[in-house]
């Protein structure tokens, strides 16, 4: 996927970006669960492991 695309939902929906990115993983249950305790936390991890 292209990795602007991925950007733009890592902003606005983590847990969709971290799935098309890395698949259903730990990474993605993660981020889940960061998602859930608060937003922004969900934001970065999501982030970083898209322009990792």
């Amino acid at each position: 996927m292209n990795k602007v695309i991925l950007i733009i939902l890592a902003i606005f929906l983590p847990p969709v970006a971290v799935f098309f990115h890395k698949g259903i993983g730990k990474d993605f249950f993660i981020n889940i669960l960061l998602s859930l305790i608060f937003f922004i936390p969900g934001v970065i991890h999501a982030l970083w492991l898209v322009t990792r």
